[in-house]
């Protein structure tokens, strides 16, 4: 297991150091579990307290948090410890590759395009036309259909597919069991009949997505579904055709979105969330968990709906009153009328 100096890792983020610059360590663990090997941080002023009993190795904090530490701990000080945090987790981490060299096993297609350090795990398929850039990571049992594209230092873990025809651009990561290219949602009914409608579009995700484990994301029926860059997708969304999501998007888990809904740039969609399709999400705006957004939103903020969990003696009462909105609305503005007159 590699070591890690106090300064090397101040390097890394430009702090500014307090201790011994020699120290080492070798991971990172809680505030309350790390131990003299471990780096830890704080990012939240109520564990301030727990400071100047850490046993860290090495603390990354904020200038403000520099006096509730000991005398003699090691500190890295930065603005903001918890993206510091974040920046040493990923320059110390130990993650291995979901693949390494090309795998016997894997079937790749004389017509694909690899370029330089490609890894390819076992049973991958690399279809016809594919082209594979430069230290791409395909993990085991990866399929990838005709012509499609995976940009540069873009790693797919195991069992992922991904369709003909997508377009995939460069430092993406896509967990396991993601499906990228299926077919939209699109029938026509004709007396009682459904009629498949084939979805001749395809997907095109920009630069530095992240996209989660068993989330799947349509083709376009016409037109293509669109991820900018910068996007981040949580697990087990559904990502519907003709969807377009705009750079710096974060989207949580459990997330379902309707066929050509449009969201904006720097928005965030809270985990369990159902968004219509055919409108359009402005840019920073903030949808807390478990909402029902069946209307546009047309200004930055933060929207919520649904009722909070209550016991259900009284949840029942909440429901029957639901029921009754529309009466009460309609005596409401019988009496409203009455004291107009």
């Amino acid at each position: 297991m590699r070591s890690y100096s106090l300064q090397e890792l101040a390097n890394q983020i430009g702090g500014a150091i307090r201790g011994n610059a020699d120290v080492v360590v070798n991971s990172i663990a809680p505030l309350d579990k790390a131990a003299g090997e471990h780096l830890t941080f704080i990012s939240n002023v109520k564990y301030r307290p727990y400071l100047s009993q850490a046993q860290a190795g090495i603390l990354v904090v904020s200038p403000a948090d520099v006096e509730f530490c000991a005398d003699d701990a090691n500190l890295i000080i930065v603005e903001n410890p918890y993206v510091a945090y974040a920046r040493l987790a990923q320059y110390m981490d130990s993650t291995p590759k979901a693949a390494v060299n090309i795998a016997p096993s894997a079937v790749i297609s004389e017509t694909v395009l690899l370029g330089q350090n490609v890894s390819i795990g076992a049973n991958a398929v690399i279809e016809a036309g594919a082209v594979i850039g430069d230290n791409a990571v395909i993990g085991a049992g990866c399929f990838i259909g005709q012509n499609a594209k995976i940009g540069r230092n873009t790693q797919l873990w195991a069992n992922v597919s991904i369709y003909h025809e997508v377009e995939i651009g460069e430092d993406c990561l896509v967990q396991s069991g993601a499906v990228i290219g299926s077919d939209g949602f699109g029938y026509a009914n004709e007396r009682g009949q459904w009629i498949k409608i084939p979805q001749t579009g395809r997907v095109i995700i920009g630069n530095r997505v992240e996209i989660g484990a068993c989330t799947c994301i349509d083709r376009g029926a016409l037109d293509d579904t669109v991820i900018e860059d910068n996007v981040i997708i949580d697990n087990l969304c559904q990502i519907a055709h003709n969807v377009h999501i705009g750079t710096g998007t974060a989207v949580a888990g459990g997330v379902i979105m309707a066929g050509s809904l449009t969201v904006g740039r720097y928005c965030q969609i809270g985990g369990a969330s159902v968004i219509n399709g055919h409108m359009e999400i402005c840019d920073q705006a903030i949808v807390t968990g478990m909402s029902m957004v069946m209307r546009p939103i047309d200004k930055p903020g933060i929207y919520s709906s649904g009722i909070p969990l209550q016991p259900n003696k009284e949840w029942r009462k909440t429901a029957a009153l639901t029921m009754d909105i529309d009466k009460m609305n309609k005596r409401l503005k019988a009496v409203e009328k009455k004291l107009a007159e």
